[in-house]
């Protein structure tokens, strides 16, 4: 083997790690230097590189073909973890729009887009979570043993592909709705008993005097949601690591 055929296949070696770095909040954050992503990806690269085998000269369309399948199988391996904080943030959107602070907004340091304070704080307790659970090390583990799995190469796409999709989404919504639930539920009630004492005191503007009674109730909930996030996010690391290999497998 050549020295640029070497190279090529280190280069090839790259792709896989580098849309799992990328793709993942805790690894690749919008806010980490890009030195230091490029940085981890090489290291990976490295480590992997004894245990991995590239294939030799292949032609151009070969070549297009195969870092199109490692671009998606290491996106397939970054989505599980991105829809278990994207089920925390969207726990975050509903609980701030039930406390009323749907209009106030502060750009996220992990996407860099526009969320409120209670995504923005779900979104980094998971984040937190699973770094003190590993995840980390579970997910690099998966990116290991998937080259086993499915080796550097030429696939196809199976059917499953789209149900494991499905189930991933799917999954972002019975996160969030569960980690909302308590606020929605008490607000509920809340609101209940600010509708009977409109009837009861018609005199007095409930539409004001109740926002501080949402904004303190909400915000007492949350706060006790905030401590039971982390049981919530150390069950479902397993399974949404379960359902990110499946999507991945997809590419066989």
């Amino acid at each position: 083997m050549s020295g640029f055929d070497t190279i090529a296949g280190f280069g090839v070696l790259l792709v896989r790690p580098g849309l799992l770095v990328i793709g993942t909040p805790f690894l690749g954050a919008v806010h980490a230097p890009a030195t230091l992503r490029v940085g981890l990806i090489v290291l990976l690269a490295v480590v992997l590189a004894p245990l991995v085998a590239v294939p030799a000269a292949v032609t151009a369309p070969e070549l297009v073909a195969l870092l199109a399948r490692e671009l998606a199988i290491g996106l397939a391996l970054a989505l599980g973890i991105r829809a278990l904080v994207m089920g925390a943030e969207l726990a975050g959107h509903l609980t701030g729009y039930q406390i009323g602070l749907s209009m106030g907004s502060m750009i996220d340091p992990q996407t860099g887009v526009r969320n409120t304070m209670i995504a923005v704080l779900y979104a980094n307790v998971a984040i937190v979570v699973m770094f003190a659970t590993n995840a980390h090390h579970l997910l690099i583990r998966a990116l290991a043993d998937s080259y086993t799995a499915l080796p550097i190469g030429g696939g196809g796409i199976d059917g499953s592909l789209v149900g494991s999709v499905a189930q991933l989404l799917g999954l972002v919504f019975v996160l969030g709705v569960r980690i909302a639930a308590p606020v929605i539920v008490v607000l509920l009630v809340v609101e209940l008993a600010l509708g009977v004492v409109a009837r009861v005191a018609p005199a007095l503007n409930v539409m004001m005097s109740g926002a501080p009674v949402r904004l303190a109730v909400g915000l007492l909930v949350a706060a006790a949601t905030v401590t039971a996030m982390p049981a919530i996010v150390t069950r479902y690391v397993p399974e949404v690591l379960s359902l990110a290999i499946e999507t991945a497998r997809a590419f066989r």
